[in-house]
């Protein structure tokens, strides 16, 4: 099982330096990936607090491709219904080329009401029209003309250029918990990223179904990618009911061996999600020691 690590994205700890410290000593501690994720608005008063002060996930990616030169850039998750797919292609081929092809493009429908009114899209049918969302974002990938005409979307002859560096294009990971989504990454996706609410003592029944999808789809169960965003919280040993990723360094290493044993081929460890860390009362200086020491902690062995 890869490892990799979230940058600082929400509160007040997620500054550009602070990204890129975290980004340059993961490359050097041999982490796979480093990762962003999208919160494009809140609804006033919100008390979601994890998702405050936080900036466009791709356009940090091609802040810290810019100062890092092996770690592979990832978001978890783009929400396909908030840009147009021929924005967003000509984002990613653009990321892709200026990191060299690094990008991994999680992409997901997004939930929350008031972000769908903002950008004017219909909540409804968003799984279909996610599906063919796919279809007109890597149209333009290819170079070759691309052209569509269907439901929800009209893509005249058109050629994209430049193009991305991976071939056919930057993989795409699809999230969503519910089974229809999980079936889709299966069917349409290199692979699957689940959600920080994600129950991840039982994520394996998530994964069987992903790679039933993907089987009778007559695709190679094994060539997908089960990525797991970890919200990790370091905390002294022995807590009662203690949830996976939760606890001592010794306890949450330990959780590694039970995730990949579910079929996660890929940890992404994210303290994002720890209000000790990103919480309005959290000193930035302290979470910034407190990251680098789960970096060193964590990093992966062999």
């Amino acid at each position: 099982m890869q490892i990799g690590f979230a940058v600082p994205v929400s509160g007040a700890w997620a500054t550009p330096a602070n990204q890129v410290t975290i980004a340059q000593r993961a490359e050097a501690l041999g982490y796979r990936s480093v990762w962003t994720l999208q919160r494009l608005l809140n609804p006033a008063g919100s008390p979601d607090l994890p998702y405050r002060n936080v900036a466009d996930p791709l356009i940090t990616l091609a802040y810290l491709a810019a100062r890092t030169e092996r770690v592979r850039l990832g978001v978890a998750v783009v929400n396909m219904p908030f840009v147009a797919p021929p924005v967003l292609a000509k984002q990613a081929a653009t990321l892709d080329l200026l990191s060299g092809g690094r990008l991994d493009l999680g992409l997901g429908l997004g939930w929350m009401p008031e972000e769908f009114a903002a950008v004017g899209v219909p909540m409804e049918r968003r799984g279909a029209r996610g599906e063919e969302y796919l279809t007109v974002l890597r149209a333009p990938w290819t170079g070759e003309v691309a052209e569509h005409h269907g439901e929800f979307y009209d893509l005249p002859a058109v050629r994209m250029e430049p193009g991305p560096v991976q071939r056919p294009g930057p993989p795409i990971l699809l999230g969503g918990a519910a089974d229809a989504a999980l079936r889709r990454a299966g069917r349409l996706a290199a692979g699957w990223v689940s959600s920080s609410r994600a129950d991840l003592a039982a994520l394996g029944r998530s994964v069987a179904v992903v790679r039933e999808a993907a089987a009778e789809a007559g695709r190679d169960p094994d060539a997908l990618r089960i990525v797991c965003r970890g919200p990790v919280r370091v905390r002294a040993a022995g807590l009662p009911d203690r949830a996976p990723l939760t606890g001592s360094v010794e306890e949450i290493r330990g959780d590694f061996a039970r995730l990949a044993g579910q079929g996660v081929t890929e940890l992404f460890l994210d303290l994002n999600f720890d209000p000790e860390v990103t919480g309005p009362d959290a000193d930035p200086a302290r979470s910034m020691e407190r990251a680098l020491a789960a970096l060193e902690a964590f990093a992966p062995r062999g």
